[in-house]
C-alpha cells in the first residue's frame, strides 16, 4: 500500500484506471473471468480435435470394412454436426461461467439456443440422404429418380425448418412472414409460369418412368445422350462428345422420347442386292446359309422370341433383293456393332462362296441413231459444192420490152 502511495499522481491515476477496466471488463464481467472463459472454450476446441482424430477416425475405418454403404453415409452425415457440437458446448460452458445478467444474459441464452437448433437441423439435413438410401423397398416402388427428388425436398425442408426455429428463438414471428411470402409467391407465379411448367414436366417424366439415370435417350431436334441428373427445372443429358446439355423438363414431357436403353433386343434390318445372273439354286443356297448362321449364333435372338426373317424379297431395278431381319441380345451400341460386323462379313463370304456377287446400281441406254464421226464431219466440210445449171425454158423467147415483159 505504501508502495502505491509513493507512485506519482499521474501513474497512480493510470493504475486505478487499469484496475477498474480489469474488474468491470465487459458488461460487468472482469477480464480474469473472460480469460478463464476463453480457456474453457479452447479446451472444448482441443477436445473437438481429439474426437475427430480418434472417435470419428475409428468409426470411418470401421464403416469402410463393412459391405453395406449405409454406415458410410451415416458416419459422413454425423461428422460435421458432431464437430460443430463441440464448438457449441464450448460456447455454452464459457458463457455459463461468465454468468451474464440482464440484456446480455438474454442475448447469450438465445445464442446458445440457436447453436443447438443449428446442430440438430444440420444433423437431420445430413441424415436424410442415408435414410433415403436405406429405404430400398421404397426405392423399388418410387424409382431412384423420384427418391432423389424426395431426398432433395426433405433436405430443403430441414433447412427451412431450421431457419424458422432460429427466427422463433429470437422472437421473430414466422407466420406473418409466410403469409407475406404467399402473396409474393402469387405475384411471382404469374411471371414464372415456365418454371412451374418445367416443374410439372419433371414430375410427369418421373411418374411415367420415361427414363432413369444412365439411360441413352433421344429427343428429335432437342438432344441425344445419357441422362445424368433429373432436376426440378431441367434434366442434365451428357452427349456422346461429353458436352453437357441442360434440357427443360417441359421439352422432355411434351416431345416424343426414344429410350434406347429400354430396348429388349436390338434390331438388324438389311436388304442385300445380288446380281441378276444369280440362279435360283444360288439364291436358295445364300438364303439357307444366312439363316443357318443366325440360328446357330448365340448372339442372335431365336425366332420363337423375336422376328427372324431371311427371304428373297423383291426384284429391284438392278438387283435381286434378299431381306435379312433379326435381333441381337445385346443392346449396348459398341457390342451391337461387333455382332453386326460379324454378320456382314459372313454374308459377304456366303455370297461369294455361292459363285455370284453383289449388284450395284446400273442403267442401260439405247441409241437409235449415232451422230457422225469426226472424220465424216471433216469430209463433209471439205467437199466441193455442186454447180447448179439454169433450167431451160419450154417456150420460145420473144422480144422483150423495156419493162422486161415479153
Amino acid at each position: 500500500m505504501d508502495s502505491i502511495q509513493s507512485i506519482p499522481g499521474d501513474f497512480r491515476q493510470y493504475w486505478e484506471l487499469t484496475k477498474s477496466v480489469w474488474q468491470n471488463g465487459i458488461y460487468g464481467v472482469d477480464i480474469g473471468s473472460i480469460l478463464v472463459a476463453l480457456i474453457i472454450f479452447g479446451l472444448f476446441f482441443f477436445l473437438r480435435g481429439l474426437f475427430t482424430r480418434f472417435a470419428l477416425g475409428a468409426a470411418m475405418r470401421w464403416s469402410q470394412k463393412t459391405e453395406t454403404e449405409i454406415d458410410d453415409y451415416l458416419v459422413e452425415a454425423v461428422k460435421d454436426p458432431m464437430r460443430y457440437l463441440f464448438v457449441a458446448l464450448g460456447f455454452f460452458f464459457a458463457t455459463e461461467y461468465l454468468a451474464f445478467s440482464g440484456t446480455a444474459a438474454v442475448i447469450v441464452e438465445n445464442l446458445n439456443r440457436s447453436f443447438i437448433a443449428v446442430a440438430i437441423f444440420w444433423l437431420l439435413h445430413n441424415a436424410v440422404t442415408p435414410i433415403g438410401r436405406g429405404l430400398s423397398r421404397l426405392q423399388r416402388l418410387l424409382t431412384n429418380e423420384i427418391m432423389d427428388w424426395v431426398v432433395t425436398s426433405a433436405r430443403v425442408a430441414m433447412m427451412l425448418l431450421g431457419a424458422a426455429t432460429v427466427l422463433q428463438i429470437w422472437g421473430v414471428q414466422v407466420a406473418p412472414i409466410i403469409a407475406g411470402l404467399g402473396l409474393f409467391g402469387v405475384a411471382v407465379a404469374l411471371g414464372a409460369q415456365d418454371l412451374f411448367k418445367n416443374l410439372i414436366g419433371g414430375l410427369s417424366v418421373l411418374i411415367e418412368k420415361r427414363f432413369s439415370f444412365g439411360d441413352w435417350i433421344k429427343v428429335d431436334g432437342v438432344v441425344e445422350g445419357f441422362v445424368e441428373k433429373i432436376g426440378f427445372r431441367s434434366t442434365l443429358v451428357r452427349r456422346f462428345d461429353k458436352a453437357p446439355v441442360y434440357v427443360p423438363n417441359q421439352a422432355l414431357a411434351d416431345n416424343s422420347v426414344i429410350n434406347f436403353s429400354a430396348m429388349t433386343y436390338r434390331r438388324i434390318s438389311w436388304v442385300i442386292g445380288v446380281e441378276y445372273r444369280t440362279t435360283g439354286a444360288q439364291l436358295q443356297k445364300i438364303r439357307d446359309e444366312i439363316e443357318a448362321f443366325i440360328d446357330n449364333d448365340k448372339d442372335f435372338v431365336p425366332g420363337d422370341l423375336a422376328a427372324q426373317l431371311v427371304r428373297i424379297d423383291s426384284f429391284g431395278a438392278s438387283s435381286i433383293d434378299i431381306m435379312v431381319y433379326c435381333f441381337t441380345y445385346t443392346t449396348k451400341w459398341s457390342e451391337y456393332l461387333v455382332v453386326k460386323e460379324r454378320l456382314a462379313l459372313k454374308i459377304k463370304e456366303i455370297v461369294e462362296g455361292a459363285g455370284t456377287g453383289f449388284a450395284f446400281p446400273s442403267r442401260s441406254i439405247y441409241v437409235e441413231t449415232l451422230p457422225p464421226s469426226p472424220d465424216e464431219v471433216v469430209a463433209a466440210r471439205d467437199a466441193k459444192p455442186v454447180e447448179m445449171k439454169k433450167p431451160a425454158h419450154d417456150v420460145e423467147s420473144g422480144p422483150m420490152d423495156d419493162d422486161g415483159e415479153a
